[in-house]
């Protein structure tokens, strides 16, 4: 009996012999399969040219601020963007690179009636994926054919990895106000690239000594901000405040405490690293892997429960806990002498707010009633750049009164979970983070108001 893989071998031959055009017993002879003619790349270009509409800088600049909703698709490789300074800064830039269009765009932007801008570095790549979008039902596809670097050097907004590649620090410290300084963390989540430093790390010299708000994500984070204090001045840093138990508040803690430094935070952010502090240092190493080296959990030497006072050098330093915010245990320190608050994780601008599971919404709103009473003339937010009140108003208690005033509209109507989530936030895309947070934020505010 012949077996199954002994029938199956000489037909294979067979086969393959055909295509190759030798002739065996019982087959005629095959001509030999001609390969198409290839499509060159300068005949694509030039299909590509003629097909696509091309936009310039400032019609692109213009484009992004009458419809924030166009996409911006960068073509790069993630590599790239990393090395070479970023992307562009849009509510709606996505970076995918020109091989996994096919296969991420009917996800990422499934109408195919959405306008959308592609682009890369020096305009070859990009011309190419905009045909093949065409090709994919995109009936509204423009190249920007100047591409990332002509954006950057015309200052448009970059979106960056990481400012400071020579330091850990995502950006270096700037002076806010003679004497207070702040770097400035990204508003994207704590990424390797940027060495956990996603929160704004600031800090005040005085003639006696300096004031550092927050730790920093880990040990050498927590170094690298101290490099640059050295910098600035000669003082020994002889406090350091959290501005609540996240992990990129308090995780630098233990550095801190090895250079003589007094680490403050309240009472409820004590509570926090105590219960969770494990979890967080464990996934803090996770994400940075052989930066997280030297860091080790620690706890403030010293915690208060309403306000806690320090005079240093002719300067005067109001740490407050105002009322519940964003998370157990926030603080401001707020400097009356230069009519500064540095504000923690009570006020936000430039990225969309979190709402997490033990955020109180509704107490977050009178808690600014407090926190507004202090008319400072500078915010340093907990992200984002520094900025005035009228700013962090509208995106921090603007957006909570809007996004409560929405879910009560649903609960009213007897609507569900569903329905929250199809609520319109759009005029908070322009804030980073926005594609992330918004559905669960109406998750979590809907969760709560429920049972309000």
């Amino acid at each position: 009996m012949t077996s199954r893989n002994h029938t199956v071998r000489p037909a294979r031959a067979g086969i393959a012999s055909a295509l190759l055009g030798t002739a065996i017993i019982g087959f005629a002879p095959l001509a030999p399969l001609a390969d198409p003619p290839p499509l060159a790349a300068e005949t694509l270009l030039a299909e590509a040219g003629r097909t696509i509409p091309d936009i310039a800088t400032f019609d692109l600049q213009a484009l992004l601020a009458k419809q924030p909703e166009t996409v911006v698709i960068d073509v790069r490789s993630h590599d790239e963007l990393a090395r070479l300074g970023g992307m562009i800064d849009s509510p709606n830039t996505f970076n995918i690179p020109r091989g996994w269009l096919e296969f991420r765009m009917p996800t990422t932007v499934p109408d195919k009636d959405t306008p959308i801008v592609v682009y890369c570095g020096r305009n070859e790549r990009s011309p190419l994926a905009a045909l093949t979008l065409k090709a994919m039902g995109y009936t509204n596809v423009r190249n920007y054919p100047d591409g990332f670097f002509v954006w950057r050097d015309a200052g448009m907004p970059v979106y960056s990895f990481d400012r400071a590649p020579d330091s850990f620090l995502y950006s270096t410290p700037v002076e806010v106000v003679p004497g207070v300084w702040s770097a400035i963390g990204a508003t994207q989540p704590r990424t390797y690239e940027n060495s956990g430093h996603n929160n704004n790390l600031s800090f005040v010299i005085t003639g006696e000594g300096v004031l550092v708000m927050n730790a920093g994500d880990n040990y050498l984070l927590a170094e690298a901000l101290h490099n640059e204090i050295r910098k600035r001045t000669d003082q020994p840093v002889r406090w350091v405040v959290l501005e609540n138990g996240q992990g990129h508040a308090m995780l630098g803690t233990d550095y801190w405490q090895k250079q003589g430094a007094r680490v403050i935070a309240h009472v409820d952010a004590l509570h926090e690293i105590e219960k969770h502090g494990a979890t967080v240092i464990d996934n803090m190493r996770g994400r940075l892997r052989d930066k997280s080296m030297n860091t080790v959990l620690a706890k403030p030497d010293e915690t208060f429960t309403d306000e806690k006072i320090i005079e240093m050098g002719g300067t005067r330093f109001e740490i407050r806990r105002m009322g519940p915010a964003h998370s157990p245990g926030d603080i401001s320190v707020w400097l009356p002498k230069q009519k500064v608050m540095i504000a923690g994780d009570v006020a936000f601008h430039q990225r969309m707010l979190p709402v997490f599971e033990h955020t109180d919404t509704a107490a977050w709103l009178e808690t600014w009633a407090v926190f507004e009473s202090y008319e400072p003339e500078v915010v340093i937010p907990g992200h984002g750049d520094p900025t005035d009140m009228a700013t962090v108003t509208r995106d921090t208690v603007g957006y909570l009164r809007y996004l409560r005033g929405e879910i009560a509209k649903v609960l009213e109507n007897g609507g569900d979970l569903q329905a929250a989530y199809g609520i319109d936030q759009s005029q908070y895309r322009y804030l980073h983070t926005y594609r992330e947070l918004a559905r669960l934020n109406a998750e979590k505010v809907f969760r709560a108001m429920e049972f309000e």
